[in-house]
């Protein structure tokens, strides 16, 4: 592979790789939201798309053969709310516990024994929380996210350690993810990869682009095959093929890629 790049800080090989899977039967894009589309910022309610990669999301969903999909570890609700995208791209919230697809009719229901697991959760992270300033809780439709990002560094070490190590005594089965600056608790279990292998199947893709930037991210990497493309947006080891340096040169990419598939259409 070669290292030039091409215009909007694209490195040749992702452009190469980008030509190729232009050309697919029927190609998905999946894709995180935070770090990737949006930058990181201090307050998750305030996470916008970058306009460019809003806009190429739109061309590459408006394009014959081709289905969006953003992939998140926020609930469905709050990634509505924070893309502002249409139903043309295909939601899955909470690491692919939520799925907002074109007829949606799989509701997230918990069983009695998992609401009681869910009010014990609750309480022993608040208690958490409450404790330490700057520290706060989400509910998760299956869980509870702990977010420590505008603690200092001792205080984000603590909450971590002391909400593990309460929660997974009080919870059965716990399923935990660690992420930037936020610890997640679930009562079921799911990961992005599984969530991208769902979605290959719901819209019969014969080629996947999956972008990230976490490290739940990972899951959906690895799940990817031959003819496939990985992007990875930031720093930090990876299973990704290919690597941009943020979400503006993610933006770049998708745009580029809008270009070629509109080309070969």
């Amino acid at each position: 592979m070669t290292d030039g790049r091409s215009g909007g800080g694209i490195p040749g090989s992702l452009r190469d790789a980008l030509e190729e899977l232009a050309t697919t039967e029927r190609l998905l894009v999946a894709l995180d939201f935070d770090g990737t589309l949006a930058p990181e910022v201090d307050e998750p309610d305030a996470a916008r798309a970058l306009p460019e990669a809003h806009a190429a999301v739109e061309r590459l969903a408006a394009l014959p053969a081709t289905r969006v999909a953003l992939v998140s570890g926020r609930s469905v609700a709050d990634l509505e709310r924070v893309s502002r995208f249409g139903d043309e791209v295909l939601l899955v919230g909470s690491h692919g516990i939520e799925l907002r697809l074109d007829d949606p009719d799989d509701v997230l229901a918990l069983d009695e024994q998992e609401q009681e697991s869910m009010a014990r959760l609750e309480q022993v992270l608040e208690q958490v929380a409450d404790s330490l300033d700057q520290v706060w809780l989400e509910p998760k439709p299956a869980g509870y996210a702990l977010h420590t990002r505008l603690a200092t560094d001792r205080r984000s070490r603590v909450a971590h350690l002391v909400a593990l190590s309460e929660a997974q005594a009080e919870v059965d089965d716990l399923k935990v993810r660690l992420g930037k600056n936020v610890i997640e608790f679930s009562i079921r279990s799911t990961t992005k990869g599984e969530a991208v292998e769902h979605l290959r199947r719901y819209t019969k893709a014969t080629a996947v682009l999956y972008a990230g930037d976490d490290v739940t991210d990972e899951d959906a990497f690895v799940a990817l095959g031959p003819g496939d493309l990985g992007l990875k947006s930031g720093d930090g080891p990876t299973a990704a093929d290919h690597r941009v340096a943020g979400p503006a040169e993610v933006a770049a990419a998708l745009a580029l890629l809008a270009d070629l598939r509109a080309s070969h259409s």
